[in-house]
């Protein structure tokens, strides 16, 4: 949105704060990929079956399915930073425990009280981020991103050469790693004000009435289904050492960081929502069944399990943002009840695999794990119309969250077609709306302030990145300094799920439906970094809207933006 100009402020410079719950990302996003190259020594240490090893996957996301449904009510009772500490404390005490268990069954225990930490940390740890985060919420974003794509391509490197060593190695690492980020948590995130009105412990249970978000909830739990199912059981094929394995799925866990972060936005804004998961979720299909058919020869469950790295980004990233597109409810309790049922999936599958494998062989359950793949195909063609008019329009058969707030008084209508300025919370939004002011004024237009209020989605998580209120005040401020200067104006606020890019495109729809004269935008502050990584709103705006878009200074007159000006202004020539 506006923003002055001047030099970037970098994503890395953030409070102490941020750092120490970015460092506790990166080892929870760790988590899974530590544990993935000792499952062949952890059957063989302790004269287990692949399928009672399969049950720590199993105790932990089921357990972490069930505490999703209420750690949105803890949070908003004992706050963000005693949530994270007691989540912290949980998955330290039960890493520990599972490292130093000597039976299969007690590991597997332990793996279900760090399941509980893992979801009261995940549930609140990017909300902690976005409101520690200095100069705006994209830093945040960027940094979370980094903390994913560390954690996930670190954890299984680091998993491989503890694991190497003993494989109670990467439980004791994680448990030392996450009391280091516990004692930073404790001593630098401050206490942040609570939710003004409690959740419901109900609520994630209730919200999943709604058609929209039980149907991509069911969709999630199908593909989380086939997802766990392939990390639960691909290492054991594969025949390597446990060094190997985390060689193997650090290569899949850079593709999985890289599609989620840097390709799903981009292949979402060009060819939508929908039909990219379509796609995405035949390939992992067709990949699923090239495993299933060549079980017997590691080479070929190797390379499929790596290129299998990259529909799973897109998969996460995309099926997150397909939920909170259609959830007529609020974020927080859309996540809860999209986790209940995406984990409930990942945490059957291992257990359903295990007894497959043993009474048949281990083909069937990578069969049946395309099969659910495939089989999320038609369920999400079942809510296709709805996520498509959430992406298109507010309007619905059943509601969705709204897309559009107007704030303060309507001006009266005159038929003219209104000048919108999009304006942000910073320092000299007031300059660049007094410049649309005038422009508008001059042009004969009536003038509309708009504001974008983003929902950010990283990998598998969503936070709104300001409260509804703030949204308003950000319009309203520029109203009531208008009203006072004789200047009418109307205020809205929409609603974007996405990266910046993807509010761009918003602006745009809005902007066509009201058919407006021009949108008008200041400067952006973020740097060529944050832009790459998080989408550009200006450069989205300008590719997509209808109409004119201008670039406004007030130290210069108004520039319109096109594809070919955009070059110019990403590099400072404007």
């Amino acid at each position: 949105m506006s923003a002055p100009q001047g030099k970037a402020a970098s994503p890395f410079k953030q409070p102490k704060a941020v750092w120490a719950v970015a460092f506790a990302c990166v080892i929870s996003f760790m988590g899974i990929g530590l544990v993935d190259p000792i499952l062949p020594a952890l059957a063989d240490s302790l004269d287990a079956t692949p399928s009672q090893v399969s049950l720590l996957f199993s105790s932990y996301l089921i357990v972490t399915a069930v505490a999703m449904l209420i750690v949105g009510w803890f949070s908003s009772r004992f706050g963000a930073k005693r949530t994270l500490v007691i989540g912290l404390s949980v998955i330290v005490v039960f890493a520990a425990l599972a490292g130093a268990s000597g039976s299969i069954n007690g590991i597997v225990g332990f793996r279900a009280g760090w399941g509980l930490g893992n979801a009261l940390f995940i549930a609140t740890s990017l909300a902690v981020i976005v409101a520690s985060a200095s100069g705006g919420f994209g830093g945040a974003i960027i940094l979370y991103e980094t903390a994913l794509g560390l954690g996930i391509a670190v954890g299984p490197l680091l998993g491989g050469e503890l694991g190497a060593i003993s494989w109670r190695g990467p439980f004791f690492g994680v448990a030392v790693l996450m009391a280091i980020a516990l004692v930073a948590t404790i001593a630098f995130v401050p206490n942040l004000p609570k939710p003004a009105r409690p959740t419901s412990a109900l609520a994630p249970l209730k919200a999943l009435r709604h058609r929209g978000l039980l149907t991509m909830g069911i969709m999630a739990l199908l593909y989380n289904w086939g997802f766990f199912t392939m990390l639960g059981y691909a290492p054991y094929p594969m025949e390597l050492s446990a060094h190997e394995l985390g060689l193997v799925f650090t290569g899949w866990g850079l593709l999985v960081a890289a599609f989620s972060v840097f390709f799903a936005p981009r292949l979402q804004a060009r060819w939508g929502t929908a039909p990219v998961l379509y796609a995405n979720l035949l390939g992992l299909g067709i990949v699923m069944a090239v495993i299933a058919a060549g079980v017997t020869t590691p080479t070929t469950v190797i390379v499929a399990v790596i290129v299998s790295g990259a529909f799973i980004g897109i998969n996460n990233t995309l099926t997150t943002q397909a939920v909170m597109l259609v959830a007529p409810v609020e974020r927080p309790v859309a996540s809860s009840s999209y986790g209940f049922l995406r984990f409930i999936g990942g945490g059957l599958a291992p257990y359903v695999a295990g007894k497959l494998a043993d009474a048949t062989d281990l083909s069937v359950p990578f069969y049946l794990g395309a099969a659910t793949f495939l089989l999320a195909i038609p369920v999400l063609a079942s809510g296709h119309r709805l996520l498509r008019q959430a992406e298109a329009s507010p309007e619905a058969d059943e509601p969705v969250t709204p897309a559009l707030l107007p704030v303060g008084d309507a001006a009266a209508e005159d038929g003219a077609p209104p000048v919108i300025v999009a304006v942000g919370a910073h320092a000299r939004a007031a300059a660049i709306v007094d410049t649309a002011a005038r422009y508008a004024e001059h042009s004969g237009s009536p003038l509309e302030v708009v504001h974008v209020r983003q929902s950010a989605v990283v990998e598998e998580q969503a936070v709104e990145t300001e409260d509804a209120d703030r949204a308003r005040a950000a319009v309203q401020t520029h109203l009531d300094r208008l009203a006072a200067g004789g200047v009418p104006a109307t205020g809205q606020v929409l609603d974007s799920v996405g990266d910046h890019a993807a509010a761009g495109r918003v602006l745009a729809r809005h902007a066509a439906e009201v058919g407006a004269r021009a949108v008008t935008v200041g400067r952006s502050p973020r740097g060529a970094l944050a832009q790459f990584a998080d989408g550009s709103f200006t450069a989205a705006l300008t590719h997509a809207a209808a109409c004119d878009v201008l670039l406004v200074d007030p130290d210069a007159g108004p520039r319109p933006l096109t594809a070919s000006t955009l070059p110019e202004l990403r590099s400072g020539a404007a």
